[in-house]
């Protein structure tokens, strides 16, 4: 049950952020939307890796998670070398 909840509350964050995605208005709004996307499909992840016991996917969501970061570093730099995103 509280996983059920947790994935709709989840496809919820989802539908919202492709919206900011598609409607931007600028460049950074779009970047953090994917960073908050990529998020999303780590956490939604987490909860099926909790609900079926597949530990083995594990490393998939450590990999995932890791290239959220990445990507949250490199749009902070983008962002601060360039004036014209904001």
């Amino acid at each position: 049950m509280v996983a059920t909840v947790a994935l709709a509350l989840l496809g919820v964050t989802a539908v919202l952020v492709v919206h900011r995605l598609v409607r931007g208005p600028h460049a950074l709004d779009r970047i953090v939307a994917v960073e908050i996307l990529v998020t999303t499909v780590v956490a939604g992840a987490a909860v099926a890796v909790a609900v079926w016991d597949y530990t083995s996917a594990v490393l998939v969501l450590l990999v995932l998670a890791l290239l959220g970061f990445i990507g949250s570093v490199t749009a902070a730099r983008l962002a601060e070398e360039r004036e014209d995103m904001r």
